[in-house]
């Protein structure tokens, strides 16, 4: 009888301490990268996408007399909008460019006053 009790106790100690345990499904493991796509989807992508629409929105609606505002800071008014696309600006008496309509940060209608809000905090 002691020589079963050795040999019980020798084959327990032999195996390994977390081998008895049923093994962990791979689908949890999954949970946390689902989760931080939901989060970067609702934070960073989503309103990105938004943005990218009301931008090509703006552009599309751009039309001859417009006061437009380009990315490098440039105002002008729209004089000939072509299917194309580039738009003329003139910037001052005598002076007309062309202008990627992509590249055009905002869209004042005639007539709109510029935002001040210099002049409302005063």
């Amino acid at each position: 009888m002691t020589s079963l009790m050795l040999l019980v106790s020798t084959a327990a100690a032999a195996a390994p301490a977390g081998a008895a345990g049923p093994a962990p499904n791979p689908l949890t493991s999954l949970i946390p990268f689902v989760l931080i796509f939901v989060v970067f989807y609702f934070l960073i992508i989503r309103p990105q996408q938004n943005a990218r629409k009301k931008h090509q929105a703006m552009v599309e609606a751009v039309k001859r007399g417009d006061t437009v505002v380009t990315a490098g800071g440039l105002v002008g008014k729209v004089t000939k909008v072509s299917e194309g696309p580039e738009i003329s600006v003139r910037l001052a008496d005598n002076v007309e460019v062309q202008v990627i309509k992509s590249t055009l940060t905002d869209v004042r209608a005639k007539g709109e006053p510029a935002n001040d809000d210099a002049k409302a905090k005063a």
